[in-house]
C-alpha cells in the first residue's frame, strides 16, 4: 500500500513537471514566431536638425476699416452710419475690389448713459461698422485708405501683409530644410566615424506665417474738409519669410 501511495506521487510529480515544460516551450515557440523575419526593435540612432527659409514679397493686403457715430436715437445714427459705410464699400468696388474681398466683420449698436446723482440715463447711442477688405493690388492701398477717409471712415486696425497661396514656398523651405540636415549628418557622421544608413523618422515643426502689421491709421473725429486734404499715405508691403524646420533621424552603424 505504502509503494503504491509513492508510486502516485511521483507520477503526480512527473505530470506538473510534464506540463510545466510543454508549457514553457510553447510560450518560447510563440515568441520566436512573433520575430522571426522581424528586425530588432533596438536601433542606434542619430537625429538631425535642418533650417530652410524663403523670401517672397506679399502680394495681398488685408485692411480692417470701420465708421462709428453717434447720435440721440438708433434709426438717426443708424440711418447715418449706414450711408457713410455704403457710400465707402460702393468707392471701393469702383476701385476694383471684388465683392468677394469684402467682408463685413463687425456691426453693433450700444447705448450712452449719463450719470448724474446717482441715476443711469440713457443720452444716446452709438452704432459701429467694420469691413474686412482683401486687397490685391498693393499700389491701391493709399488711394483706398484716402478715399474711405473721405467718406467718412473713422476707425482702421492696421494693415496685414500677407501671401495669398503659399504652398509653394513652403515646399521650397521644407526642401531646403531637408538638405541642410542631411548635409549636417553627413558631416557628423564623417566626424563620429560611423555610417548613416536608412532614416526611421522625420518631423517638422509647423510653418506659421503671420502677416506684419502696418501700425494703425486713425482718423476718428477728423472733420471732412480736412480728411480731403490728406494726401494718400505711402504703404510698404515689404518681404515675409518662409522658414521650415525639420528633424531626421537616421539608423547608424
Amino acid at each position: 500500500m505504502k509503494l503504491n501511495r509513492y508510486l502516485q506521487v511521483l507520477i503526480a510529480l512527473l505530470a506538473a513537471a510534464l506540463i510545466i515544460f510543454v508549457g514553457v516551450k510553447t510560450r518560447n515557440a510563440l515568441e520566436e514566431y512573433n520575430y522571426i523575419g522581424k528586425a530588432s526593435t533596438k536601433r542606434d540612432t542619430i537625429a538631425v536638425s535642418g533650417t530652410g527659409k524663403v523670401s517672397a514679397t506679399p502680394n495681398v493686403a488685408i485692411l480692417h476699416l470701420g465708421v462709428k457715430d453717434d447720435g440721440k436715437t438708433v434709426k438717426a445714427v443708424q440711418t447715418q452710419n449706414t450711408q457713410k459705410m455704403n457710400q465707402i464699400i460702393a468707392a471701393l468696388k469702383v476701385m476694383g475690389i471684388k465683392p468677394k474681398d469684402l467682408q463685413t466683420s463687425n456691426y453693433s449698436i450700444y447705448p450712452k448713459y449719463d450719470y448724474t446723482n446717482g441715476r443711469q440715463d440713457i443720452v444716446g447711442y452709438t452704432v459701429s461698422q467694420n469691413i474686412q477688405i482683401k486687397v490685391r493690388k498693393l499700389g491701391s492701398i493709399g488711394g483706398i485708405l484716402a478715399k474711405a477717409g473721405e467718406l467718412g471712415m473713422n476707425q482702421t486696425s492696421g494693415v496685414q501683409f500677407t501671401i495669398d497661396d503659399p504652398q509653394a514656398l513652403k515646399v521650397e523651405a521644407r526642401n531646403k530644410a531637408i538638405n541642410d540636415a542631411k548635409q549636417k549628418a553627413r558631416d557628423l557622421a564623417g566626424t563620429l566615424g560611423i555610417h548613416l544608413f536608412k532614416v526611421v523618422s522625420f518631423s517638422e515643426t509647423p510653418q506659421n506665417i503671420r502677416p506684419p502689421i502696418v501700425p494703425f491709421v486713425h482718423t476718428m473725429n477728423l472733420a471732412a474738409e480736412n480728411v480731403r486734404s490728406l494726401p494718400s499715405p505711402q504703404i510698404e508691403a515689404g518681404s515675409r519669410d518662409v522658414v521650415s524646420n525639420v528633424t531626421i533621424t537616421y539608423e547608424v552603424r
